[in-house]
């Protein structure tokens, strides 16, 4: 019988085509290690491999299965940079700090695939990234994008497309052009997450799942973990929910607002070669991004349903499927076969939110749709502080991140109103 998640609708495409996904005994009793982690996705497993890989003894908790949130749902997109435009970070950060966060990005881009090559992952990689404009107004920041990127920052594989070029490359007349980039692309997301979690085992980490944490807390000097069986004392503890974090932590909960997206899965596009011939992932101009792709075998992998409250629409489907309906009106009879949501952690300036929330205990989320490459990285990045220190992480630290206004009372039904302003304006 497969699993269904209790936090996450549905059942993903990634889900039924991973293969053998390992299971993880819950956590009973109590121990005591060297770093406790909570979450199990991307940045708490690479924070595990990274640390036992060095020696370090680890325990992590997860409190359904590994790759249940987002690390294992997502969109699958790599991507190029932080979440903001580099020129836009320079304006606001100045160019120092600018290119040192865009090379970061390109660092954690490289970890993946070297991450993956060391442990004979295939997770699917296809190259490309089609970045697109549905507003004619945009065509002048979208050139410069691409000319921003090779002067000042070195990197020459970003070229603009104009309207024919943009249409050709989607097999769509809806966007009128873009920037493509070839120096990114796409992979199967939960065929990295299992890999990871395999490889965090092997090098001596202990995982479980199934074992929820129910209050993180210091004593004695140490960082302490209750659960309902027992708890963890650790000399320093890493919170990783990002989206989940819940009422666990309030600091955390505070800065690291959950938002819900939707996926949606085609059957193999043979009779629409047109569309994506080139098999590229794509992102849309859009407040409320559209970004979809191309599996490697051929699917339509589409989000861009996102709601800003915890519910769950009694049929993903129909969203899913008027938005790739506007796109692509020859695909409106298509079977979507696959239809999945979760959890995306965002903060107020979409930056990740990485603080000590107490001390020796380390929080990091917020990756605000572009957690892919960060999660993974910030991961390895945390074990390297632990192991001596990390001018990459402070990088992070350095965003001055406000908590989301309106206490824990208001501050959903706030960003509700404010995201639906901005979704509106998409229309225009």
């Amino acid at each position: 019988m497969s699993w269904q998640s209790p936090i996450s609708p549905g059942v993903s495409w990634y889900e039924t085509t991973v293969g053998e996904r390992p299971e993880y005994p819950p956590m009973s009793g109590s121990c005591e290690t060297d770093v406790a982690i909570i979450g199990g996705g991307f940045t708490g497993l690479q924070a595990a491999y990274n640390l036992a890989s060095k020696g370090i003894r680890v325990v992590l908790l997860e409190a359904h299965r590994l790759g249940d949130g987002a690390s294992g749902r997502n969109g699958g997109q790599l991507g190029t940079g932080q979440r903001a435009w580099p020129e836009e970070l320079e304006e606001e950060l100045g160019y120092e700090r600018s290119k040192g966060l865009f090379d970061l990005a390109e660092h954690a881009k490289h970890y993946i695939h070297d991450f993956a090559a060391s442990e004979s992952l295939d997770i699917e990689y296809v190259a490309g990234q089609l970045n697109v404009s549905h507003k004619p107004n945009l065509e002048k920041d979208y050139r410069a994008n691409a000319e921003i990127a090779a002067a000042r920052y070195g990197y020459t594989h970003s070229t603009f497309m104009d309207k024919a070029e943009t249409q050709e490359r989607l097999g769509s007349i809806r966007y009128i052009f873009g920037v493509r980039d070839t120096g990114t692309g796409h992979i199967h997301p939960m065929k990295l997450l299992v890999g990871i979690g395999r490889a965090a085992k092997a090098a001596g980490a202990v995982l479980h799942e199934k074992t929820p944490a129910i209050k993180v807390d210091r004593a004695g000097g140490k960082a302490v973990i209750t659960t309902a069986t027992g708890t963890i004392t650790a000399d320093r503890a890493l919170i990783a929910c990002n989206a989940y974090i819940g009422n666990l932590e309030p600091k955390t909960a505070a800065h690291v607002m959950p938002i819900r997206s939707f996926i949606g899965a085609t059957p193999m596009l043979d009779r629409f070669p047109k569309i994506l011939p080139g098999g590229e992932s794509v992102a849309d101009s859009r407040f409320v991004v559209r970004y979809f792709r191309k599996s490697r075998d051929g699917r339509l992998l589409f989000g861009g349903r996102e709601a800003y409250t915890a519910d769950n629409p009694s049929d993903i489907t129909q969203h899913i499927r008027r938005q790739i309906t506007e796109i692509y009106p020859e695909l409106s009879k298509v079977d979507i076969p696959h239809a999945w949501g979760g959890s995306v952690g965002i903060t107020m300036p979409r930056k990740p939110y990485v603080r000590e929330v107490m001390p020796g205990i380390t929080s990091i989320g917020g990756y605000s749709g572009h957690g892919v490459m960060l999660a993974n990285y910030c991961g390895k990045l945390y074990a390297e502080e632990i192991a001596g220190g990390s001018a990459e992480l402070d990088m992070l630290k350095a965003f001055k991140i406000p908590a989301f206004p309106g206490g824990r009372r208001f501050r959903s039904p706030l960003l509700f109103l404010a995201l639906t302003w901005y979704s509106l304006r998409d229309k225009l």
